[in-house]
Parts: C-alpha cells; sequence; structure tokens
C-alpha cells in the first residue's frame, strides 16, 4: 500500500530540511523515494499549512523497572481523580505522576511520540523492567542498563583486572539484559552508602573498594566507545539535588579527557552555594564549559510545579530526600549485589525559592546551551514532572514573553537570582525537531527511527501550525506508527505495540566461568535464569522467529577495539 502526504512543511534536521514544503511517500511501513510518474496511491492526506516532523523521542523516562511500581502502589492518591475509563478501544488506567502502563503509552502517543527509553534498568530487574515495557502500547522502548555500583565491576576495577575483562562484563550485562546502552548512577556511591558513607563526590575514595567516581566514569565511557556502542555512558552524576553540585559536574566535564559522555537530568546537578539562601544557579557555567566540550551532551530533568514522585536508583540521595517527602512516606532499599533504589514523592512549588529557582535552571541550560544535537528535552519523568508536561515545556522555550510572564509569577527571590528574564532565545521549531526527534534518535544509534528520510520507519507526526505552540504539540493532528495511522485530533484511534530497541556489542563468552561462580556465591538467582531471553521480550502476536522481524529491532554496533 502506497500512501501520499502531500504539501506539508517538513522539518526533518537529520536530512537538513528547514521548513520545506515536500510531499512523503510511504510503503509497507517504510519511508520512499518518490515513485515513478503514473505509480498508483492508494491513500493520500492533503497536509498543506499543516507542521510535518518525524514521531518524537523520549531519551530519558522511567516507564518500566521495581521502582515506578513501587511508586504506583506507595501512592493510591496518584490514582484518584486521575482514573482513565475503559473505552471500545482502550484499556482502562489511572496515575498521574505515574500512569499505569497502559495509559502511559496512549499519552505518549497522543502528544505524538513514537518511543520512549527508560534510563535506569537495574540488570538483577531487566526481566521486571522488560515486562512492564512490553505492556506498554504505542510507543517503542529500550533500556538503559546500571552499571558503576555492583560488587562484581567493582571488584574487577579494585583488582585492576584487564581491561579486556572490564569490556567482556560490560558487553555480556548488555547481552544478558536486553539492554541498548548503559547507565551509571551516583558512580560508586550507591554502594558507599551501604557501607555508611552519606556523599561521594569525583574524587573521593569509595571506603571498601577504594575507587572513585572518576576511576568508575573513565573506565565505563572507554568501554562503551572501545565496544562501538552508539550511545555513550550515560551518566547521573555525583551529588544530585545538593548545593555546590555544579563543582562535580564541571570537574566531570572536565575528567572526561575527551571521551564522549551523556550527562542526565543534569538540572539536578548544576547548584550554587551563592546568595543569603545559600541555593543558587551554576546554569551560566555549566553552559559556558559545555559549549567548549563537544563530547559532552545532555539532557535537561526539567522541573515543573505540581504533584510528583521522584524515583531513582539513587539510593544515597534519596535517603537525604526523605525529610522532603510530600505526603511523608517514602521507599529507600538495596537491591541484590547490583544497586539500590529510592522512591519518594515530591511536590514542586512556585512559591518556594528553591522550586522556582530550580524550574529558572532548567530553563537557563536550554537557552545557554548553543548547539540542540547536544541537549535533549526532558522532565525525567516522573522526577522532574510527568512527561505529558512536555507541550508546556515546549512552549516555554520557544515563546519569550509566555516565558517571562510564568517567571513573574514565582517567588521574587528566585526572579532576582536568575537570569532568565535576560535570554532573548525562542527555540524554532527546527530547533525543538532537533531536540526531539534527530538528536536523541542521533545519539542512541537509531538508524531509523527521528528522521523522514528514505528507509526510515515511517513514525510520522502532524501538527496544525498554531501560534501557541502548547496548544500546538499537546494535540497533533494526525500520528502514524509505522505507517499506520493510530492517532487522530489527539485521540487514540488504534492500538499497536512497538519495537524493543537492544544493543549487542561482542564479548568473550569465557566470561562466564567467573561470573557463574560469583552467581553461584553472592547472588539469590542463578545465571542461567539471570538471562532475559529474546522470547521474553517479542510481541506475543509477532509470529517472531528471530533476526529483525520488527518487534526486537537491534541496533548496530561499532567494531570491538
Amino acid at each position: 500500500m502506497l500512501i501520499k502526504f502531500t504539501g506539508g512543511t517538513v522539518y526533518d534536521p537529520m536530512n537538513g530540511v528547514d521548513g520545506e514544503v515536500r510531499d512523503i511517500y510511504v510503503q509497507d511501513g517504510r519511508i520512499v523515494a518518490e515513485p515513478q510518474p503514473g505509480t498508483r496511491i492508494d491513500e493520500e492526506y492533503s497536509l498543506k499549512g499543516q507542521v510535518v516532523m518525524a514521531g518524537a523521542i523520549d531519551p530519558h523516562s522511567h516507564i518500566g523497572g521495581g521502582k515506578v511500581t513501587i511508586g504506583r502502589m506507595m501512592l493510591p492518591e496518584d490514582h484518584i481523580g486521575n482514573e482513565v475509563a475503559r473505552t471500545e478501544l482502550l484499556r482502562s488506567g489511572c496515575g498521574h505522576a505515574v500512569p499505569s502502563t497502559m495509559t502511559t503509552g496512549y499519552r505518549y502517543a497522543e502528544m505524538g511520540y513514537t518511543a520512549a527509553f527508560e534510563p535506569a534498568m537495574l540488570p538483577a530487574n531487566a526481566r521486571q523492567a522488560h515486562l512492564e515495557m512490553g505492556d506498554t502500547p504505542m510507543i517503542d522502548k529500550g533500556a538503559f542498563v546500571m552499571l558503576g555500583n555492583d560488587d562484581f565491576f567493582l571488584s574487577a576495577l579494585a583488582e585492576k583486572r584487564d581491561f579486556a575483562f572490564i569490556k567482556d562484563y560490560i558487553g555480556w550485562t548488555m547481552h544478558a539484559s536486553q539492554a541498548l546502552a548503559v547507565k551509571i548512577v551516583n558512580p560508586g556511591g550507591i554502594n558507599a552508602f551501604k557501607f555508611n558513607q552519606r556523599a561521594l563526590d569525583l574524587d573521593e575514595k569509595n571506603v571498601h573498594y577504594g575507587v572513585t567516581p572518576r576511576d568508575i566514569i573513565l573506565t565505563l565511557a572507554r568501554g562503551m566507545k572501545e565496544l562501538g556502542v552508539p550511545h555513550p555512558i550515560h551518566i547521573h552524576g555525583c551529588n544530585l539535588g545538593v548545593p555546590g553540585s555544579m563543582h562535580s559536574t564541571l570537574a566531570t566535564i572536565r575528567a572526561a579527557e575527551g571521551l564522549p559522555l551523556h550527562l542526565t537530568h543534569i538540572q539536578f546537578h548544576s547548584y550554587g552555594t551563592e546568595g543569603d539562601m545559600k541555593f543558587s544557579s551554576g546554569a551560566p557555567q555549566i553552559a559556558e564549559l559545555l559549549n567548549q566540550h563537544t563530547n559532552v551532551s545532555i539532557d535537561i530533568g526539567q522541573i515543573m510545579f505540581g504533584q510528583t514522585c521522584t524515583a531513582s536508583g539513587d539510593s544515597m540521595r534519596q535517603y537525604g530526600n526523605t525529610k522532603s517527602a510530600d505526603p511523608k512516606k517514602w521507599v529507600v532499599m538495596d537491591i541484590e549485589c547490583d544497586n539500590g533504589c529510592g522512591v519518594v514523592p515530591m511536590k514542586y512549588r512556585d512559591k518556594s525559592y528553591v522550586n522556582a529557582l530550580q524550574w529558572a535552571i532548567g530553563l537557563e541550560l536550554f537557552l545557554l546551551v548553543n548547539d540542540p544535537w547536544r541537549i535533549f528535552l526532558t522532565t525525567d519523568h516522573p522526577n522532574g514532572a510527568p512527561f505529558y508536561y512536555y507541550p508546556h515545556l515546549i512552549r516555554l522555550l520557544m515563546d519569550r514573553t509566555f516565558r517571562n510572564e510564568m517567571l513573574e509569577k514565582l517567588h521574587p527571590g528566585a526572579q532576582a537570582a536568575t537570569i532568565l528574564k535576560s535570554l532573548d532565545r525562542e527555540y524554532s521549531l527546527y530547533e525543538i525537531a532537533v531536540m526531539t526527534r534527530a538528536g536523541p534518535a542521533k545519539s542512541l544509534g537509531l538508524r531509523d527511527r527521528g528522521h523522514l528520510g528514505a528507509g526510515a520507519s515511517a513514525d510520522i507526526t502532524i501538527y496544525e501550525d498554531l501560534p501557541d505552540r502548547e496548544a500546538m504539540f499537546k494535540t497533533p493532528l494526525l500520528v502514524f506508527k509505522s505507517g499506520e495511522l493510530i492517532v487522530k485530533n489527539g485521540q487514540v484511534v488504534k492500538v499497536v505495540a512497538g519495537a524493543t530497541h537492544v544493543a549487542r556489542p561482542d564479548y568473550d563468552p569465557g566470561i562466564e566461568k567467573t561470573l557463574r561462580d560469583y552467581f553461584e556465591r553472592y547472588h539469590t538467582v542463578r545465571l542461567d535464569n539471570f538471562r532475559v531471553s529474546d522470547q521474553e521480550i517479542v510481541d506475543s502476536n509477532c509470529g517472531h522467529t528471530g533476526g529483525e522481524c520488527g518487534c526486537v529491532i537491534v541496533q548496530p554496533t561499532g567494531p570491538r577495539t
């Protein structure tokens, strides 16, 4: 079946298209080149005056794994008033900060997103994370496996094992957990928390293993590069949320030694200690350094005002946040020999000096970092705010007048402490397309997502070109997933299952002899039961027989060096 999208205004940064009126053709779920004259068109959409982009991609959203399940169970308040009734087409659901799986998929699609990636999957909990993501319809998924606090890795680092051994372990873990990339959370800090350390900065030693966060970051960054994994090491750095954290962030950027890094939810790591409140913005200094280091990319983790629930593997910092829990309940836990977890509900208030300045710091970073290809739009769902606040965030970035009106409603001390009002920049539609489509796809190594060139998956979103950018991005006119119409006028009209994206770098299977002994001694699960198989993550309606059938997509990696 050949579909023609006629005369839309196309924004496709991966192919250098900036607001050009073009026709797009789709056949069998893929975008294809213009066919020969006379070829029969089976279906045509006239898009004159309408904006056409690839489906949006969220590179950092907590949508699977034990922490969001804990959040749902711990917060019945989050369900009340946020019930979603069953329809003839859709399943019922609920939730504001931590929506149920089905509702999560529907809400993403309804605002033009066709992919979202879970950034903190524990190896020991990978099966649960994949089951939960598999229950999330409409969008493609994938996950970043957490390393850097697990005892096996820290022991290998402390014992100065051969670097090939470290790379084999990274590669084995990615295969066993069906991961797309690797994340570090509070490098070495979660493990140090188990030995009663309550803080760990870049060059402080873990008291048990004698290694530093700098050692861990550089080892994993080099490992990812030498394994040829496209997405660089995804770093939740030291001292999240702590006044003065900007100095740890600046030091981490300088420590990279040219290796590619991705610093995630950097807003939470950009705080100074100036002023009477001993809490200030470090965004200008961090943005200036980022603009000089093209090897570093970031996502923001913007906060929005209202109720949410923070969920993180960073048990050290989440334990510190428990005093701010609202409502007053929380969970902090240790998980196997792998890592930790902390779930703390949080309400951000616009009349709070700290919360208002956090909001401004995120926006300062968005507006001061020059290169949209290295900065991605996130709220670190649900930590800064639920993901469906993105249209409001886009308007803040594209409309300076609106942004300043919002700023004037905040705590007066925060207004005085931010340079936000002096920033004239307004994002263009092209830059929004870079930040929400092409940039994340390029960074994650998704070769056929995030663009509209021939060969790409036909994930397409069509908007009415409204002056109110929040209204525009909140309710797309049409959303297509693999060439199928799934959303019309902001409402789901067809339910589909997205694919799972994984990366599988080379490793020496001989490492399993050492790992098997380790599992027998220390884990509650045997190695053979630890691995997540393909059959456990395929779409049951796909008829999966292996290879690239569409429900599990193995993204290419480079050669091992």
